[in-house]
């Protein structure tokens, strides 16, 4: 069981969380006046990157708060919980280096 940590409440199993999707997504300022394709960009496009990435989470079966988190997406480690408001912080992966296939070198 992962134990995630609610900024207000501390750490609690996973169980207890609802993933909320990308963080930082801005709603757009006047949805009227997108077309279709517009709206799908903003509705269904997400990044989905290998390493740390911004979620949004809330703590449903706790003090029902939102927050953001930015978790690793190879090793599922979060690397840090932060408010919903707050700037998304700098981090670098804990993940280890992906294989190399057999005679490739390392650059230096």
């Amino acid at each position: 069981m992962q134990l995630i940590a609610c900024p207000w409440c501390g750490e609690r199993e996973e169980i207890e969380f609802h993933y909320g999707g990308e963080a930082h997504i801005a709603y757009p300022e006047d949805p009227y006046a997108l077309d279709d394709e517009q709206w799908a960009q903003y509705v269904f496009f997400r990044d989905n990157p290998k390493g740390p990435f911004a979620e949004r989470w809330v703590h449903s079966a706790g003090c029902r708060r939102w927050f953001n988190a930015l978790r690793d997406t190879v090793t599922h480690e979060f690397l840090t919980v932060y408010g919903i408001g707050a700037e998304r912080p700098s981090h670098t992966s804990t993940a280890p280096a992906a294989p190399r296939a057999k005679g490739q070198e390392a650059s230096r």
